[in-house]
C-alpha cells in the first residue's frame, strides 16, 4: 500500500485538496444565492412597500441593509415624496453606520436637490453630526486623540459651519437650539486648539509666533475660557521680547476681565507656561466643559 501511494506525485495530492475546496465554495455559493433570494425585494413591490421594508431594517439598526434598500427604492422610483425621504434616510443610515464621509456627501446631495424641502434643516444638522464624527476613528481614539482640540481643525470647522447653517438659515427649526449648543462647544474646541499651539511655541521661546496665535484667540474667540490663557501668554511673551508697554497693556486687560485669575500674582503674571487649565477659575471642575461632556454622544439627533 505504501509503495502504491508513493507512485503518485505530490501535486496530485494537492489537486485532490483543490477539488474539495472548489466543491465547498460552489456549495456555499449556491446556498448563499438561496439566502440572498430570501432577502430579495419583489420587483413588483410598490414604492410604499419598498419604503416599509427599508424602515423595518432601520428600526432593527441594520444600517447597511437599509442603505441598499433605500437606494434601490430611489433607483426604481426616482421621483416623489418617497424618493426624497429615502435620500434623507440614507444620510441618517450612513451616519449611524459610522460612514461619515458618505453621510456628508449624501447630505450635500439632498441639500442641493431639495433646498426648499421641509426637512432640509435636518439634512444640515445630520451633516454637522457626520462632520463631527469624521475624525473619531478607532485609530484616533487608540492614539489618544479623543480630544477634538488635538485634531485637524478643518473637520471641526466643517461641523461648526454646518451647525451654524441650521440656526442661521432656519431660526425656527427644532434643531436650532441643539445646533447653537454644538457651535458653542466647537468654538471652544477651536480656541483650545489655537491656545495649545501658542503654548507649544511659548515652551520653545518662539514669542513672535506666540503673540500671533494668542492675539488670534482674543480676537476670534472672545467669549471662550481660553482668552484668559491667551492674555497671560501675551504678557509673558511681550515681556520676553522686551516690549514692556505691550506687556503692561495685556496685563491690564487680563486683570480687568479676569480679576481673580490665577495667572495674576503680585501685580504681574505667573511665570512659566501659562496654560494650566486647572488653575483657571473659568475652567475649574463643574464649569462649562464638564457640563457639556456628553453633548455629542450618539443618539441625540433630535
Amino acid at each position: 500500500m505504501i509503495q502504491t501511494l508513493s507512485r503518485y506525485p505530490s501535486h496530485a495530492k494537492h489537486r485532490g485538496i483543490y477539488y474539495v475546496i472548489i466543491v465547498f465554495f460552489l456549495s456555499f455559493s449556491l446556498t448563499g444565492c438561496g439566502m440572498f433570494k430570501k432577502d430579495a425585494v419583489d420587483e413588483n413591490a410598490t414604492v410604499e412597500e419598498l419604503y416599509a421594508i427599508a424602515k423595518e431594517s432601520m428600526s432593527k439598526r441594520n444600517w447597511t441593509t437599509a442603505v441598499s434598500q433605500l437606494r434601490a427604492l430611489e433607483a426604481k422610483y426616482p421621483y416623489g415624496v418617497y424618493a426624497e425621504q429615502a435620500q434623507l434616510d440614507t444620510v441618517y443610515a450612513y451616519y449611524r453606520n459610522n460612514e461619515p464621509g458618505l453621510a456628508i456627501a449624501a447630505a450635500d446631495r439632498f441639500i442641493k436637490l431639495y433646498p426648499t424641502h421641509q426637512s432640509v434643516d435636518y439634512a444640515y444638522y445630520l451633516k454637522g453630526l457626520a462632520s463631527f464624527e469624521e475624525d473619531k476613528s478607532t485609530t484616533g481614539l487608540l492614539l489618544g486623540k479623543d480630544d477634538l482640540s488635538d485634531r485637524d481643525p478643518v473637520l471641526t470647522r466643517n461641523a461648526l459651519n454646518a451647525f451654524k447653517d441650521v440656526y442661521t438659515l432656519f431660526p425656527d427649526s427644532k434643531y436650532a437650539p441643539s445646533a447653537r449648543e454644538r457651535v458653542t462647544y466647537l468654538t471652544n474646541t477651536l480656541a483650545r486648539h489655537e491656545i495649545s499651539i501658542a503654548a507649544y511655541y511659548y515652551a520653545r521661546g518662539a514669542h513672535v509666533a506666540v503673540v500671533n496665535r494668542a492675539k488670534g484667540v482674543v480676537e476670534n474667540y472672545p467669549g471662550t475660557a481660553t482668552v484668559e490663557q491667551a492674555l497671560a501668554l501675551l504678557v509673558n511673551s511681550y515681556q520676553a521680547m522686551g516690549l514692556g508697554d505691550l506687556a503692561e497693556d495685556s496685563r491690564r486687560v487680563l486683570e480687568l476681565n479676569f480679576p481673580n485669575s490665577a495667572y495674576l500674582a503680585g501685580g504681574g503674571v505667573v511665570a512659566g507656561k501659562p496654560l494650566d487649565e486647572t488653575a483657571s477659575v473659568n475652567t475649574k471642575k463643574g464649569g462649562f466643559f464638564s457640563s457639556i461632556k456628553n453633548l455629542f454622544r450618539r443618539g441625540s439627533t433630535g
